[in-house]
């Protein structure tokens, strides 16, 4: 086929030549006629226009964002482990808090059987079970009797005065204190020197 015999689109009256804007028709007007002028416009208007990227460019703009997107996801992933230990921890915390006075009734059962071997055996697998059971989890007691008064680990209950110990010493302990992961799960109950 020639180029004669290729059917151009007809033109519709009042509609834009390609590449050329329309303007807005007005009310009550006829559509303006496109000039030669408004041609050259749009003509230079596209020379403005950035030429396209080279495909190096292009490919470093892509490693850069795949890498920044790796980095985001492996921090999201650290994250994400972090708080699912946190909560675990608060988890296993709040079931804890929940056994420790059960635990701290058999240590003063323990206390009151005394010359009852049966009953203290007993009494003390339990406990030994238990504190075990917590251990396996990250929760250790401790009695930090001799240790100076710290209140972040240790609640005071008396103040006591003594002639073998320094001021501010702990000299006895009502109650174990526990950690869980290092963290104080609950201060033990102290009696401090004066």
């Amino acid at each position: 086929m020639s180029e004669s015999e290729i059917e151009q689109p007809e033109q519709q009256e009042g509609a834009p030549e390609e590449g050329v804007p329309a303007r807005p028709a007005r009310p009550g007007r006829p559509a303006p006629e496109t000039s030669f002028d408004d041609a050259e416009a749009v003509a230079a208007g596209e020379a403005k226009a950035e030429p396209a990227a080279e495909p190096e460019d292009e490919k470093a703009k892509y490693l850069a964002l795949a890498q920044r997107t790796q980095a985001d996801f492996e921090n999201y992933r650290k994250r994400m482990a972090r708080e699912n230990a946190a909560a675990i921890d608060r988890g296993m915390g709040k079931l804890a808090k929940e056994l420790l006075p059960a635990l701290d009734h058999l240590d003063h059962a323990l206390k009151a059987a005394e010359g009852h071997e049966d009953v203290i055996k007993g009494f003390a697998l339990v406990r030994d079970e238990i504190v075990k059971a917590l251990g396996r989890v990250g929760i250790q007691p401790f009695a930090p009797v001799g240790e100076p008064f710290d209140p972040n680990e240790h609640e005071a209950m008396v103040q006591q005065p003594s002639e073998d110990a320094e001021s501010g010493t702990v000299l006895e302990v009502y109650s174990q204190g526990y950690r869980i992961n290092g963290a104080v799960l609950r201060p033990a109950r102290v009696v401090v020197a004066a």
